[in-house]
């Protein structure tokens, strides 16, 4: 029997030893590659786009031949005001796109050997950049559609004579969210986060061309699909695949995927940030087939593309 690819020596091409055994300059030259490939890692005013500046060595910093402005490899990234070295973040990096399901910011900062603050943050600030990926992005041929929902469990009271029924709306916390994810077959994940699930409709309506192929489970929601797209429907109580390309299995893959990262791995996730944490199950199981050293690069380019994050710079100082 083959040996699936993601349990194979190639999918292992780049290692924790083999970051900080190369040094702090060659993860400093790994950025600048990245960051500025066009121009074979010469350094790219981002002011003014001159691609003449002097090096400031002993900072590692460029200074503008044109407008004189001072500037880093990671100045207007979400690295922005760094303070870890290159290895460290190059190591992070590594980490957080090599877990399939993710790792929790306590692991993180043991790991990485940081403060749990810095390890939060920077672990949302490259969820954030990884979902740049599928920004504007219109998904198209065969796509499947569902929600699954999280978060607003209630625990039961001791005493039965204390205990509620959950189920219903004046005894929930108000805290249950609900992922709806479209998936095209073979392509990417878009997901969105809701209050309903029935929202889904007009999500779709704006994201999958209308020469698309929907396929979706037998909840009545997904009846107004009928009037926009051609569909597929799968009873879920009876079984779960026509065996004919009638399912919904790809985004049950997914949402299979996000359930162990909430539940396994975070333990808890708040509906105000559920939204990154869909975002990077997403961004894992689109490129679950890929060896960790391209999806750290893959990650790296993604950062250093995506500006000053708006919502993570400065956090706790703002949370304070």
């Amino acid at each position: 029997m083959a040996q699936h690819f993601l349990l194979s020596s190639a999918a292992r091409s780049l290692s924790l030893k083999e970051i900080y055994k190369s040094g702090e300059q060659v993860a400093y030259e790994t950025f600048c590659s990245i960051r500025w490939a066009s121009t074979d890692g010469e350094a790219v005013c981002p002011q003014c786009g001159c691609c003449e500046t002097y090096t400031i060595t002993t900072r590692r910093k460029f200074k503008c031949k044109a407008c004189y402005h001072q500037f880093s490899v990671t100045s207007g990234t979400i690295f922005a005001s760094r303070k870890l070295d290159f290895t460290d973040l190059l190591a992070a990096i590594c980490l957080f796109v090599s877990n399939s399901k993710g790792m929790s910011a306590v692991q993180f900062s043991r790991t990485l050997s940081v403060q749990y603050k810095t390890a939060w943050v920077l672990a949302h600030k490259l969820r954030e950049a990884l979902g740049a990926e599928t920004v504007s992005t219109e998904l198209k041929g065969e796509v499947e559609i569902d929600g699954a929902y999280f978060g607003g469990h209630i625990k039961p009271a001791n005493e039965k004579t204390d205990r509620i029924d959950r189920r219903k709306a004046e005894h929930q916390t108000g805290l249950r969210r609900v992922v709806i994810a479209l998936r095209e077959r073979k392509g990417r994940t878009l997901t969105f986060v809701r209050k309903s699930e029935h929202e889904g409709v007009s999500i779709a309506e704006s994201v999958v061309g209308h020469d698309a192929m929907m396929f979706a489970d037998e909840a009545t929601h997904w009846d107004v699909l009928d009037d926009t797209f051609e569909c597929g429907r799968i009873n879920h109580s009876e079984r779960y695949s026509e065996m004919n390309g009638k399912h919904t299995n790809w985004v049950e893959s997914y949402f299979s995927r996000l359930r162990r990262m909430v539940q396994g791995q975070h333990h808890f996730v708040s509906p105000k940030y559920l939204h990154q944490y869909a975002t990077h199950a997403a961004w894992c199981e689109d490129h679950r087939l890929e060896d960790n050293k391209a999806l750290t690069f893959r990650a790296l380019r993604n950062s250093l593309i995506s500006p000053v994050s708006r919502s993570w710079k400065g956090y706790w100082q703002k949370a304070a």
